[in-house]
C-alpha cells in the first residue's frame, strides 16, 4: 500500500502564522507538523508516500524533508496542487503516483495519538473498496459524521445540524485505485470543491466501505485552538510514563 499525505491550501485560518509558511510546516510541541502524519504512516508499515501540497512555500517541504530517508520512509514523493479544488482534488493528483495500488489518505493537519496500524493491515485484506477511521466526538457538527445502521455505515454527511451520531469522519481514509474515477465523476459543492465526503458516500452506495474505531485522542491543526491542542496533547503524551 502506498501512502498519501494531502498538505496543500493556504491555511487562512492560521494567518499571519501562515504568511511566510506552509501551515503544515508550523510546529506542533517540538516537530513540524508534517512529521506526524509521516510517523503514523510510517509505523503502519507505510514508506511509499507522496506529499501533496501548494501554494507559494511548497520547496519548503524538499528543503525540511529531502528524501526522507531520516523519518523512515523509502521513497518520498512530491507533486503541487493549484489552487484549492478541494481534498478530493488533492487526492486526483496522486493517480500516477498510486500505480494500481490501494492507497492510505491522511490529511497533513491530523494529529493521532495511537495507531493505524491494524486499521491499514484489515484494508490490506480487504478485496476492494474503501476504509474509514471514525471517532466519538463532542461536537460532531463540526465534521462529516458517519450514519451507522446495523454495523454499516450508511450514509456520511458534511457538517450537519442535526447529527445521526457522534462519530466524526477522521481525516484518515484507505481507497483502492477505483477512487480515482470516483473523482473524475465529482461535480464541485456549494463551495465549489471536489468533496472526499462525496467519495466516501460512493463507496457507500457500493456497499463497499468498511470502518474502524481510531483509538486514542485525534485533532486537526487548522485553527489557533486547534493549533495550541495539538501542541499540549503532544506534550502531555511526551511526559506520559513508560
Amino acid at each position: 500500500m502506498k501512502g498519501i499525505i494531502l498538505a496543500g491550501g493556504k491555511g487562512s485560518r492560521l494567518f499571519p502564522l501562515t504568511k511566510i509558511t506552509n501551515k503544515h510546516l508550523l510546529p506542533i510541541y517540538d516537530q513540524p507538523m508534517i512529521y506526524y502524519p509521516i510517523q503514523a504512516l510510517v509505523e503502519s508499515g507505510v514508506r511509499d508516500i507522496l506529499i501533496v501540497t501548494g501554494g507559494s512555500y511548497a520547496g519548503d517541504f524538499l528543503q525540511l524533508l529531502g528524501t526522507g530517508r531520516q523519518l523512515g520512509i523509502d521513497n518520498l514523493s512530491y507533486t503541487y496542487q493549484e489552487g484549492e479544488g478541494g481534498i478530493a482534488d488533492a487526492l486526483r493528483l496522486a493517480e500516477h503516483f498510486s500505480d494500481g495500488q490501494k492507497v492510505c489518505v491522511i490529511l497533513g493537519d491530523n494529529i493521532i495519538e495511537g495507531t493505524i496500524k491494524d486499521a491499514v493491515t484489515e484494508f490490506e485484506k480487504q478485496p476492494a473498496g474503501a476504509k474509514i477511521l471514525l471517532k466519538e466526538v463532542h461536537d460532531p457538527e463540526r465534521f462529516g459524521v458517519a450514519e451507522i445502521l446495523n454495523n454499516h455505515v450508511v450514509n456520511i454527511v458534511e457538517k450537519p445540524t442535526e447529527p445521526k451520531s457522534n462519530y466524526a469522519v477522521t481525516g484518515i481514509y484507505m481507497y483502492d485505485n477505483s477512487v480515482f474515477d470516483k473523482i473524475k465523476t465529482l461535480e464541485p459543492s456549494s463551495r465549489g470543491e471536489l468533496e472526499i465526503t462525496d467519495v466516501n458516500n460512493a463507496y457507500i452506495r457500493e456497499r463497499n466501505l468498511s470502518y474502524s474505531f481510531l483509538e486514542g485522542w485525534w485533532t486537526d491543526a487548522g485553527t489557533f485552538d486547534s493549533l495550541l491542542r495539538a501542541s499540549t496533547l503532544v506534550s502531555d503524551s511526551r511526559k506520559k510514563p513508560a
